[in-house]
């Protein structure tokens, strides 16, 4: 006869069960008790009588999906902050709960018109008066060289920032290198003039109405535009050839490139406000050139 071996059922109908008095079998209900019990020291009162305007969470990376024109999908990785106000007489807030609207509103692909309804989520779920959301990332756009059309891939730094307060309040802004010429220079030298790369950053809000018919990509074009030329991420000798002759052709101040940069904004019936500026990275000077123009068009 063979002898059950250990852990066989044998075995097991041999051990002696907890019974409901046993402290294993009390264990499970104490712990969900603990659970139960927990004191939420956030919402508890505070006795100070100060109000925080804005309290929450600061630098989270964290991938999106970007919907592009073409209907596709870009991948990038954010950092984002997200705070609420926070009332006298309340404690704290609830960090853990900006992840999780974060999480709730990030399934499906960002587009400009989500972000308000991401940011009043926020203002929802910690029961907030007003709420903010920031975000900044990499955007990347095929771009062809001049002539012989080589692609290459152009980064470009964006951030998208919101308030939820009862009305919302989005902007989109979008910063781009491209070339500046000395007008200066040009004129004053038998051959030649200086030139360097520039930063050229427009934040903008938008009609509401609209806001779905905006994209990263129309900003651009705008930026690039008020430049003497554009810069690309691959050139050939004949491209180098169109870029160097383009900006000569074209000489900009930084001041030409704010105000050429203003009359395309004007002219957009898209955007109701923005805020421009141009730094140029001297190349023959220690210091650096700057611009910048804030305008209402409402």
């Amino acid at each position: 006869m063979v002898s059950p071996s250990p852990g066989s059922i044998v075995d097991v109908a041999r051990k002696p069960r907890a019974s409901s008095d046993s402290p294993a079998a009390a264990r499970p209900a104490k712990e969900s008790l603990r659970r139960e019990a927990m004191v939420d020291i956030q919402a508890s009162q505070d006795q100070r009588n100060v109000a925080i305007d804005r309290v929450g969470v600061k630098d989270v990376v964290y991938p999106i999906r970007l919907r592009t024109p073409s209907g596709s999908e870009q991948t990038t990785v954010a950092t984002i902050n997200m705070y609420v106000s926070l009332p006298h007489y309340k404690k704290g807030t609830h960090m853990s709960r900006f992840l999780e609207v974060l999480n709730d509103h990030t399934s499906e692909p960002i587009t400009p018109d989500r972000i308000p309804m991401l940011t009043r989520a926020i203002c929802n779920r910690l029961d907030a008066e007003e709420a903010h959301f920031e975000a900044r990332f990499t955007y990347f756009i095929k771009k062809f060289a001049p002539v012989t059309k080589q692609p290459g891939l152009m980064d470009y730094k964006v951030t998208f920032e919101c308030r939820a307060n009862h009305t919302d309040d989005f902007i989109i802004g979008v910063s781009a290198p491209a070339t500046s010429l000395c007008p200066c220079s040009k004129e004053i030298s038998e051959y030649g003039a200086h030139n360097q790369r520039c930063a050229i950053e427009a934040k903008v809000r938008f009609d509401a109405g609209k806001v779905s018919n905006l994209w990263i990509e129309d900003i651009v074009q705008h930026l690039e535009a008020a430049a003497s030329s554009p810069v690309y991420a691959v050139l050939k000798r004949p491209d180098e050839k169109w870029v160097t002759e383009k900006a000569y052709e074209n000489p900009k101040f930084v001041e030409d490139i704010v105000r050429d940069l203003a009359v395309g904004l004007n002219n957009d019936e898209r955007i109701t406000w923005y805020q421009i500026n141009s730094e140029n990275f001297e190349s023959i000077h220690s210091h650096n050139a700057y611009a910048q123009i804030t305008r209402d068009k409402r």
